[in-house]
């Protein structure tokens, strides 16, 4: 098998959420724990963080990932989904895994894989573990798929946990409401291992408390360790002066080059995250120069995209995979902000399940619907989601494809105009593929 029928073996013998949604769900650990076994036990081969919460787990993970690449460590990472390339997924100092190894992988495992039958996401984790375990890396940032207690990244010994942030999304399998959300998000906290949580919030923090109190884990709030003593946004990110207020890991002046409004928190999580792990092991060489250094280049580094991400500046086009309610809310007040009155063309389109009423219910005023349908099954075609739109938002445009309604939005636009491109992660890296990979 070549790496294009691995990659086909992948997408469609086994059960993938992004594609096929709940029916690829495994609410257990039986699959990764035996496929584990199978490999060795690779995941207990390497020092890992691992990232849990609703929002922000990607940029905190990439973050990261790139100080540590900046401090010279050979660094694994592993996120989810991908935009553009399956092997986008796992990556050492930000070099994604080599075809060939996904080949190989694929394999040597494949009676495995067609007896036992793990769910896509799965599999996927178990390669990174084998292959981060055989490269060697010095360090690990791991990045859950979906809760925490029953994610198949949930296997491992890491030397932190980080919770970025509890919402309400996926509540079909994590629980109706904030605490229960954070009951799921909790099951990474390990025994005697230090834990950081981005946000407190008042319905999420006593659960975060008792978990760490029976695990005897310490816990740590980002905002008890530092603020801001300084924050300016621009389009291109933000430059941020820190106030330790515990640990005091020293660093001067921080670019972030993310500029979505919502990217100040995850920032300061990365950082307070920082401060912990350096208090914790102090024979990790963490200093300020690196991580000054991996703020700035953490784009460069890993390769991140689909943050509040600027394609273009005339017209101004914004790509953003804020796709839950809290994320979609800070998006469109931001968005509101930067089209400043101007009218907005949005190339919009969800996924099966998504509280659409919602979404539309915060869109900035003056907004121009461009409708479209990411091209997975799981996409909600442009005809289901018409009868969603109340007929006070234009609709200019039905169209068969992101890149069809993305062009016509542009023409639309003029130079002068806005351009919005989200709704669903999937939209994006439809995007992504077809015009700006």
């Amino acid at each position: 098998m070549n790496y294009a029928e691995v990659e086909a073996f992948l997408f469609s013998s086994l059960p993938m959420f992004q594609r096929i949604g709940a029916a690829a769900y495994k609410a257990d650990l039986t699959n990764t724990l035996a496929f584990c076994a199978h490999l060795n036990q690779p995941q207990h081969k390497f020092p890992s963080i691992h990232l849990a919460g609703t929002n922000g787990k990607g940029s905190v993970s990439h973050t990261l990932a790139s100080v540590f690449m900046s401090a010279g460590y050979k660094t694994g990472l592993f996120t989810s989904p991908h935009l553009i390339s399956y092997t986008e997924r796992i990556k050492i100092n930000g070099q994604e895994i080599e075809q060939e190894a996904v080949v190989e992988f694929v394999l040597q495992n494949k009676a495995f894989i067609e007896e036992q039958k793990p769910s896509f996401f799965e599999m996927t984790a178990a390669m990174a573990f084998w292959y981060f375990a055989r490269q060697q890396v010095d360090i690990a940032i791991v990045e859950t798929g979906m809760g925490g207690r029953l994610d198949s990244t949930n296997v491992l010994s890491p030397l932190l946990s980080v919770i970025t942030n509890i919402g309400l999304d996926h509540t079909e399998f994590l629980g109706p409401d904030l605490p229960r959300i954070a009951g799921e998000k909790a099951g990474i906290i390990k025994p005697n291992t230090p834990v950081l949580i981005g946000l407190r919030q008042p319905e999420t923090q006593a659960v975060f408390e008792e978990k760490s109190k029976v695990q005897q884990a310490p816990l740590f709030f980002a905002d008890e360790l530092l603020h801001w003593s300084a924050a300016t946004p621009s389009i291109w990110g933000w430059d941020l002066k820190a106030a330790p207020l515990k640990m005091n890991l020293p660093c001067t002046e921080l670019h972030f080059p993310l500029g979505g409004w919502y990217q100040k928190e995850n920032a300061a999580t990365a950082f307070a995250a920082l401060q912990v792990f350096a208090h914790t092991y102090p024979d990790w060489k963490l200093d300020a120069k690196a991580v000054e250094a991996g703020f700035q280049n953490m784009v460069k580094h890993t390769g991140l995209r689909g943050r509040w991400e600027i394609l273009g500046q005339n017209p101004l086009v914004i790509a953003d995979t804020a796709h839950n309610p809290p994320g979609w809310k800070a998006a469109m007040e931001q968005l509101s902000h930067s089209a400043a009155g101007k009218p907005i063309c949005m190339v919009f389109g969800v996924v099966q399940g998504k509280d659409v009423e919602s979404m539309l219910n915060m869109l900035p005023p003056h907004t121009q619907l461009y409708l479209t349908c990411p091209d997975l099954p799981r996409g909600l075609p442009v005809a289901e989601l018409l009868k969603k739109i109340p007929d006070s938002i234009p609709i200019l445009l039905k169209a068969k494809s992101v890149d069809e309604a993305y062009w016509a939005a542009v023409n639309q636009a003029g130079p002068n105009g806005v351009v919005y491109v989200g709704g669903s992660t999937f939209v994006v890296a439809d995007l992504m593929k077809k015009i700006f990979s």
